[in-house]
């Protein structure tokens, strides 16, 4: 592993290139980020972002730091600042793909830590507490409107079979409009919203949906739908019709079946990522995951 170097993105903040195996773009890294702090009393959170995303949320690393935790995120292969030239943004064929990431993060960490995942990080996470090679270093898994289910009516569905079928043997066909801008103006100070970050790393209009993309992500719905059994407990997060992304009843449904100690809370008027809503619904996210990961430490 490289050296821990200043952050290119977050003043303040580290960051460290894994170097992984080669796959079928070339040369892959992961990006492990932290926010150097004091020795942490309570522990450590591990977070991973969404599909098109990356680690810019300096707000949530300062106040879990501010109330005794170590914080580190993981930009995976092919996002944010692990992208390179050569490779297709945000692509995976299958979502295990990310499972060395992790390991090899989990591997630079020392102790027990609360793994956090968003949407697309979210059903990573989930897995990789099911399946993952370190994760019985899991002590916890948080989930930030876990992306457990494609949104859509039939017509959408239908599109979606298609598109998983053709991604079996041509995985590099996509659709360039898949992701609507609408939830990145939601959030940049561009369009009114509260965020900076980089809009060359989360596109104004997205990257394209790759079908083996889209195949991947079905065959990993399966993979939880089908149950997963946790051992560790799971705190599972979401909005109602404010999250413009997914369907908040897909998520509040799946997250229950994950494992025996499921807690599955509501935060209405939130936006697909609850941690960048408005200050008072984040800040009560910010409490109750305070409040369970104590629970869950005792």
């Amino acid at each position: 592993m490289h050296d821990w170097q200043p952050d290119r993105l977050l003043p303040g903040f580290e960051a460290k290139t894994i170097p992984l195996s080669a796959d079928y773009d070339g040369e892959v890294v992961a990006t492990l980020v932290r926010l150097p702090a004091p020795a942490a009393a309570r522990g450590t959170v591990l977070y991973v972002h969404g599909f098109i995303d990356y680690f810019f949320q300096r707000h949530v690393a300062e106040r879990l730091a501010a109330e005794g935790y170590a914080f580190y995120a993981l930009d995976l292969r092919k996002h944010g600042r692990s992208l390179r030239a050569h490779q297709h943004p945000c692509f995976c064929r299958d979502v295990a793909e990310y499972f060395d990431d992790l390991s090899r993060a989990l591997d630079d960490i020392d102790g027990p830590v609360i793994l956090a995942g968003h949407s697309t990080g979210g059903l990573v996470c989930a897995l990789y507490a099911a399946e993952g090679e370190r994760r019985e270093q899991l002590r916890a898994l948080w989930l930030n409107s876990p992306f457990f289910e494609w949104r859509g009516g039939a017509q959408v569905r239908a599109k979606l079979r298609i598109a998983a079928s053709l991604g079996a043997f041509a995985p590099y066909l996509n659709d360039p409009k898949a992701v609507l801008p609408a939830y990145v103006e939601s959030l940049h100070e561009t369009w009114g919203g509260e965020w900076a970050f980089d809009l060359s790393l989360k596109p104004h209009h997205g990257f394209p949906a790759y079908f083996g993309w889209v195949r991947a992500i079905t065959e990993a719905h399966a993979r939880v739908h089908a149950g997963l059994q946790l051992a560790c407990p799971v705190l599972s997060m979401h909005s109602d019709e404010s999250d413009i992304v997914l369907d908040w009843r897909h998520i509040a449904r799946w997250s229950r079946t994950l494992g025996r100690d499921v807690t599955v809370l509501q935060f209405p008027g939130a936006l697909h990522d609850v941690m960048l809503s408005r200050r008072e619904i984040r800040e009560e996210a910010f409490r109750q995951f305070f409040a369970w990961a104590e629970r869950v430490s005792a």
